[in-house]
């Protein structure tokens, strides 16, 4: 989510208004910090998992009484996202105006606020209201002031149009430009009406690209684009072209009860009971916004288990990670809160253990992880090489007088953490917005990628043991090093990976720029035209320490706008391809959501039309992942946004599939971490061309959105596979397996010589079934 206009608080908009006795009389609330929260969800805070169920934990029931003693005590002031609060706030306040310059400042707002709060038309009846007691006054609403009145008036007739269709009658093809039939509003009234208003603004202003871009929408969404569009405002289709074809990924989630409707949010796809198959675990921001489990029955059904996994009442999380903290082979789980509220985002994030029975534990407190800092991004790795992974954690300094600074905690090896930062060089007070990490320099110690919203970005290389360190005593040197390494770009930015995007063992990066003016921007950037965005870098490893910038080479300058984000194979062709979940809060930054394909590590292809996947709502956490065993990895993605109002339902994409091989590998370290993050995999093919190498670490992908640790790797058009290598950078053990057959999984242990078989069974999944959604579970907010 970004900062930019409509973001820095309840901002006075200074409405000029010409009435008699009030010569352009201005207007202005006062501005506030950020925050958000709800009060709907009757489940948060619920002592017991669910009527018979077990009792939760004591450390979950603690964490659940102080996160709603922390939502009950929130002043709703110290937020700009908790609209329904802040209407509430307007409409209270409109008695106490004392002229007609504060009556109206409190009526745009209040209309501004219902709309943002969901209540598109309610927020309409307001502004015309506005208008009509400006009338009364005497007056009317001239220059700028008219114009925003107009703007915010078609972004609600927008948001109506997507309430009435989109989201009460959503089916599989809803907000995916460009929109098919099966998409079309049965309801047009929203549409027709925000068609009228934009044409109205670019008779006046042609120029206006943001009223041209979402006019365009509009007629889209009415099955009239490109037809009935006047030509002068037309963006010609052929700017949405795939530069590659492929099937069309269709949309599941609902069809399989995964179309949780919620707003932005994190996801995590993994094997969370060692059964073989995939469960989902979704979050989202709102302070009552339930986190969810969804169990994979391996019968082509998924079943909600939130409540009987004992995770009621632990709400918000915009991020969520697994690792295995502990070694015992069972993935737990880690929430991070507070993002992008400032102060008001002093909020706890939480360890959940796994219990290995179907439950999880809030163990934040008693593992000495209960902090209070705003943070959305974190990463689990072993950097001192103990076997144990270890957290680091980007926090979010909006003032360096106060700041929240990042946290480095070493794993002490019996479930508890020690906090050592400053200790080991990382002393960092900076808005992080994307933390990644890999051995770039391939010298045995994963490094760390820090991505800013404030400047440039940071770049640790990871020393070693500080001198005179006793052993595991977390003890360590880090340097940055980004200006030398030349990967300071772009200096307001958000996603970040290392990924080695053309297989010659050794990490890329990526990281993408996160700053627009308004979604006039990304018309500009569709047309060709300069625009104000931020673009992203994608940066090439020289092999000596340094990158070089190649975006452009790899055709990625265009204005991606990007939040959530991960990589996989798409095509199993053996590169690694990206999804790019974009948007902003603002209402009326509807933009497609990005997919590129990689053509041979050479550069990239956007396919975002061609797959289907080009959704316009707000994209957030990503996962690519083999939902249903067939060796062909489908996209997840968090959709909704920042606001209370603006909540949509997840995506599932299901890979059609190709005629290309596959590979799947889960492994487990013994004397280096159980999870073997940061073991690195190469897998040797023989194909019609020769021989090929093909590389992979393991890890959950992107910062923003987590794949299973059980790394799914794309063969190609292999005809054997010769020879796969396993890295263990914690004893520096090298294994070799050859034997090994295409399109099968196999289990890994660092201390056995023979790679055993996972008999994975293949789902098929009933697309006809009505899903059944548990209300009480469905909290938006």
């Amino acid at each position: 989510m970004q900062r930019n206009r409509g973001q820095r608080g309840i901002v006075g908009l200074c409405l000029g208004i010409v009435s008699a006795g009030l010569a352009q009389a201005t207007w202005a609330t006062e501005p506030v910090a950020l925050g958000i929260t709800s009060t709907n969800d009757p489940a948060c805070g619920t002592n017991m998992v669910a009527g018979s169920l077990r009792p939760q934990a004591p450390g979950t029931l603690k964490m659940v009484e102080r996160l709603r003693t922390l939502k009950e005590n929130a002043d709703p002031r110290s937020t700009i996202f908790e609209s329904d609060r802040l209407a509430e706030l307007c409409r209270t306040s409109l008695p106490k105006a004392t002229n007609s310059s504060q009556e109206f400042a409190v009526l745009f707002e209040y209309g501004k606020q219902l709309l943002q709060a969901g209540q598109s038309e309610d927020a309409l009846k307001q502004f015309d209201l506005l208008e009509q007691r400006v009338t009364q006054a005497g007056g009317s609403i001239t220059g700028r002031a008219r114009v925003e009145l107009r703007r915010r008036r078609a972004v609600a007739m927008l948001r109506l149009g997507e309430q009435e269709n989109c989201l009460s009658n959503h089916n599989a093809s809803s907000c995916l430009i460009p929109i098919q039939p099966a998409g079309f509003h049965h309801l047009p009234r929203g549409s027709r009406g925000a068609i009228a208003l934009f044409s109205e603004q670019l008779a006046e202003s042609p120029d206006d690209l943001s009223a041209r871009w979402l006019l365009n929408l509009a007629y889209m969404t009415l099955g009239e684009y490109p037809d009935k569009v006047p030509g002068q405002w037309l963006v010609p289709p052929k700017v949405f072209d795939s530069e590659y074809t492929m099937p069309r990924f269709p949309d599941v989630a609902g069809a399989l009860g995964l179309d949780v409707d919620n707003l932005a949010g994190g996801v995590i796809v993994d094997d969370f009971d060692n059964d073989g198959f995939l469960d989902v675990v979704v979050s989202a921001w709102g302070r009552n916004s339930q986190l969810r489990y969804f169990h994979n029955d391996g019968n082509g059904r998924f079943t909600e288990r939130t409540a009987e996994a004992g995770l009621l009442g632990l709400t918000g999380g915009l991020n969520i990670l697994q690792t295995d903290y502990n070694n015992d082979g069972l993935l737990d789980i880690w929430v991070m809160r507070g993002a992008w509220i400032g102060k008001a985002g002093r909020l706890p994030s939480s360890l959940l253990r796994n219990n290995g029975d179907g439950t999880f534990t809030d163990v934040t407190e008693e593992a000495g992880l209960l902090r209070f800092h705003p943070t959305q991004t974190s990463v689990w790795f072993d950097y001192d090489g103990d076997g144990w992974l270890d957290l680091f954690i980007g926090n979010e300094t909006t003032d360096q007088k106060d700041p929240d600074p990042c946290e480095l905690f070493h794993n002490n090896g019996d479930g508890t953490f020690t906090e050592c930062a400053s200790a080991c060089g990382l002393a960092v007070k900076r808005f992080v917005k994307g933390v990644t990490w890999a051995d770039y320099d391939n010298d045995g110690r994963p490094d760390l990628y820090l991505s800013c919203r404030d400047g440039a970005n940071l770049l640790f290389h990871n020393d070693g043991p500080a001198p005179g360190a006793a052993p595991k005593s977390g003890k360590w040197q880090f340097t940055e090093l980004a200006h030398h390494a030349g990967v300071t770009e772009p200096l307001m930015s958000f996603p970040t990976w290392f990924f080695d995007y053309d297989n010659d063992g050794w990490e890329d990066l990526f990281v993408c720029g996160y700053y627009i003016q308004n979604v006039g921007d990304i018309a500009a950037d569709y047309l060709g035209m300069t625009n104000h965005g931020a673009y992203p870098k994608l940066y090439h490893n020289n092999r000596d320490g340094t990158f070089t910038d190649v975006t452009t080479n790899a055709h990625l300058n265009h204005l991606l706008l990007g939040m959530g984000c991960n990589f996989g194979d798409l095509d199993n062709d053996g590169w690694l391809d990206f999804y790019m979940g974009t948007g902003d809060p603002d209402f009326s930054t509807l933009i497609p959501k990005r997919m590129f394909r990689n053509a041979e590590g050479k550069f990239f292809q956007d396919v975002t039309t061609t797959t289907g996947t080009g959704h316009i709502q707000k994209g957030h956490g990503v996962a690519f992942a083999d939902f249903d065993n067939d060796g062909n990895q489908d996209v997840y993605m968090v959709v909704g946004g920042a606001y209370t109002g603006d909540n949509y339902r997840n995506a599932l994409f299901l890979n059609p599939g190709t005629t290309n091989h596959w590979a799947k590998f889960k492994l487990a370290g013994v004397r280096s971490n159980r999870a073997a993050i940061g073991a690195r995999i190469k897998v040797t093919v023989e194909t019609p061309a020769g021989p090929r190498s093909i590389y992979k670490t393991v890890n959950s992908g992107g910062s923003f959105g987590s794949s299973p640790l059980r790394q799914e790797i794309g063969l190609g058009n292999a005809s054997r596979l010769t020879e796969v290598e396993v890295f263990w950078p914690t004893t520096g053990i090298r294994q070799r397996f050859d034997g090994l057959e295409l399109d099968h999984a196999y289990f890994i242990r660092e201390d056995q010589a023979k790679a055993e078989v996972i008999p994975l069974k293949r789902i098929h999944f009933d697309l006809q079934q009505q899903p059944v959604h548990n209300h009480l579970m469905q909290s938006r907010l």
